[in-house]
């Protein structure tokens, strides 16, 4: 575990509606950009980490993607390794890949993430999410977050709104509801949120949506599941990103050194059987805590962050979270213009999910994709000035009244030898 682990190159597709691109295209797409801003050659990739959830969900392609999205690019030989681990995909191939590379097991390793979910029959595409939830207890998840939230309603009461919006908007109203009722967050709050993260995605020509909202705007919109609206909560999307790491003597090869970043820390954790007022226990705490500690820094080194805003509720929950304000104030947080760009820490310069999109096994590959352009100070209209110390949280599915996994990767501009 002593080799250090440098991120050489990243690549995004934009995120969308791609009705003539299938998840192979698009992984292909994402796999040579990356190589092209490396510099490098796949004959020096050793490992690819391949996440996807559509192919299998839609395609029935349930073993395999990988080699099968792959081969006509000219992967043959090295190991793929198909990886699915809910919204967390991404993340999680980013993770194998850091550590296969940490390991000594070869120079370089890619990450490659893909989803295709804008389908013709789009109650097929919502019922993917359907599977990042204990099928078998459904209803118990379901009925348990409704009371943490004081929900009168038992699932199922409102199934006929699955045509439009999956499980997860449920969900994250629920823990929404409870945020609220325990720390008095607010909507305005959560349309604060949203309203920047739209704002930043009209920067960002990979986004989803560029278009601009105000938070009466957001305030004033469809309830999805209330109290989110549909500003508030992320699309089903189509696209891919990449990711590629090498180890020092491997970065040291490549034609720009001064483009590379340092990985300072990569975490993954599972989620917990912890009660539901003991939010100290959140796995996204639990797991921030074990990155600060494997980066040697604190929330207060951070300059610029990406975080899993599935929902506006989702990126005020991960700010407290990752300790950039306490426990119960991310809303307050927020509307006090901290996390916007020109703020103390931006986050989501992206546009985040909720703008960006959401093809969920790429996005964590994109979030550090967002990142890296940060630290490489290429990022332009959407810059944080001096950014030097970045934080990426992915997380995905639901067990109990958490997500089941999260994420967090620590980035450090330069290469540091």
């Amino acid at each position: 575990m002593s080799e250090a682990v440098h991120v050489v190159g990243v690549s995004c597709t934009r995120f969308g509606r791609h009705p003539d691109r299938g998840a192979g295209t698009m992984a292909r797409q994402a796999l040579s950009d990356v190589l092209a801003d490396a510099g490098a050659h796949l004959r020096d990739v050793g490992a690819v980490f391949y996440a996807n959830v559509s192919q299998k969900a839609v395609e029935g392609q349930h073993m395999i993607p990988g080699q099968v999205a792959l081969r006509p690019a000219g992967v043959t030989g090295i190991p793929v390794v198909n990886v699915e681990n809910a919204c967390a995909g991404g993340a999680t191939a980013f993770w194998l890949a850091v550590a296969h590379v940490r390991s000594g097991q070869s120079p370089a390793a890619v990450a490659v993430g893909v989803d295709k979910l804008v389908l013709p029959d789009a109650a097929a595409a919502l019922a993917v999410f359907d599977g990042a939830l204990d099928r078998a207890h459904r209803c118990t998840a379901l009925r348990t977050l409704n009371r943490v939230a004081g929900v009168a309603h038992e699932p199922g009461e409102h199934e006929g709104a699955q045509d439009r919006r999956s499980v997860f908007m449920d969900i994250y109203a629920a823990l929404a509801l409870a945020h609220m009722n325990r720390f008095g967050t607010t909507a305005r709050q959560l349309a604060t949120v949203a309203a920047k993260n739209h704002l930043h995605s009209v920067d960002n020509e990979r986004a989803q949506y560029r278009r601009p909202f105000t938070v009466d705007d957001v305030l004033a919109a469809r309830t999805v599941a209330h109290p989110l609206t549909v500003p508030m909560c992320s699309p089903v999307s189509d696209g891919a990103a990449a990711v590629l790491v090498g180890n020092t003597d491997f970065a040291a090869s490549l034609p720009t050194p001064d483009r590379h970043v340092t990985v300072r820390a990569s975490v993954l954790v599972s989620g917990s059987d912890r009660e539901p007022d003991d939010v100290e226990a959140h796995l996204g705490r639990r797991a921030a805590i074990a990155a600060y500690e494997q980066a040697g820094l604190g929330p207060r080194d951070v300059d610029v962050a990406e975080v899993h805003d599935a929902t506006a509720f989702g990126e005020i929950q991960q700010t407290e979270n990752l300790g950039f304000c306490p426990i119960g104030d991310g809303g307050p947080w927020a509307e006090s213009g901290a996390s916007a760009l020109g703020g103390r820490l931006p986050v989501n310069p992206s546009g985040g999910l909720v703008s960006r999109g959401h093809p969920v096994s790429a996005t964590g590959l994109a979030q550090l994709f967002e990142l890296v352009t940060q630290l490489r100070g290429e990022a332009g209209a959407r810059q944080v000035d001096g950014a030097r110390i970045a934080v990426a949280e992915n997380g995905g599915g639901l067990y109990g009244v958490e997500e089941a996994v999260a994420a967090i990767s620590v980035l450090e501009k330069g290469f540091r030898r």
